[in-house]
């Protein structure tokens, strides 16, 4: 099977607030990406993703065929020869492992689907975000369908409002500025579902409601405008404003160990943290205007660099 490869992807910006209708912004991540391949020869890992795939054209097979239809006459061929997701993207990790098996096989399988060669509407991305987010919901119980929309696209996605989406270009990357927006490895992987599950439960609590709708959609707001602007000044000064935000109101889904690294890049201005996805493990997104600092600073840490300031 020749199929493409589907990326991995970060969200800058959004994350939980998009639920509330927030702006979001979400970039393709190409240091990681699968494909659907057939085996050759069988392994532990290779039997997992095909029982995966397995369990997922059954859960395809309930949603309503007038919104997204399959060709199973294909599929049900494939899933015969073992079909399994090649994929290097880390699960649990918040840069969209589950999104870019959902966009493959949409990309494989789907009739009448939207390709990206065709002049992509307003009602096109919502069809797609609508139609991705079925599908993906159920590997999380509840998925925006921002993750498979991303990797398919392979494009940065402005997020301006649930019902308003772009695809958005994106200031350059300057590979030899000092800043950098990175990734931190927290070495323990993150259960989405269980996350959105306790997110949803304090947002019936008004202390909780308010802070989000005040405040943290506020910061994250000013920090796409920023990125998508070019305005790094306003943009770290936000994004400051916002890690401070996370450390003190979502506990939960910082691990442990990194409440006290979190609150020492605040303290010393060298770098900001923030989740990526729905934190509780997993990557943790950085962003510093001294990325050669940084690696002193964090040298105990896996560092992976997404973009060049």
């Amino acid at each position: 099977m020749k199929g493409p490869l589907f990326f991995a992807k970060i969200l800058l910006f959004g994350e939980y607030g998009i639920i509330k209708d927030s702006m979001g912004l979400s970039i393709p991540y190409n240091f990681y990406h699968g494909s659907l391949k057939i085996p050759y020869k069988n392994n532990t890992s290779i039997k997992e993703s095909h029982q995966k795939l397995l369990a997922f054209s059954n859960y395809l097979k309930t949603l309503d065929a007038d919104l997204i239809s399959f060709n199973w006459k294909k599929f049900n061929f494939d899933l015969e020869r073992k079909i399994y997701f090649d994929s290097s993207i880390p699960q649990g990790y918040g840069v969209g492992s589950s999104g870019a098996l959902v966009a493959a096989i949409y990309y494989q399988y789907a009739f009448r689907k939207i390709t990206i060669l065709e002049n992509l509407t307003k009602e096109k991305l919502l069809n797609l975000k609508n139609i991705f987010s079925l599908m993906e919901s159920f590997f999380h119980g509840k998925s925006s369908g921002l993750d498979p929309l991303n990797s398919y696209l392979c494009l940065p996605i402005l997020i301006n409002s649930k019902k308003h989406i772009e695809t958005i270009g994106i200031p350059p990357q300057n590979t030899n500025g000092k800043g950098a927006v990175f990734l931190i490895d927290s070495g323990v992987a993150s259960k989405t579902a269980t996350m959105i599950s306790i997110f949803m439960e304090n947002m019936k609590k008004e202390a909780f409601n308010n802070m989000i709708g005040d405040q943290f959609i506020r910061y994250s707001d000013a920090c796409v405008k920023d990125f998508v602007d070019g305005n790094l000044n306003s943009l770290f000064k936000n994004i400051k404003s916002l890690s401070l935000l996370v450390l003190k109101n979502f506990e939960p889904m910082i691990p442990d160990s990194f409440h006290r690294l979190w609150q020492a890049g605040i303290d010393s201005n060298d770098y900001y943290l923030k989740l990526c996805g729905s934190g509780g493990g997993g990557f943790i997104l950085g962003f510093t205007e001294d990325f050669e600092k940084v690696k002193k600073t964090l040298k105990d840490y896996p560092l992976e660099v997404v973009y060049h300031f």
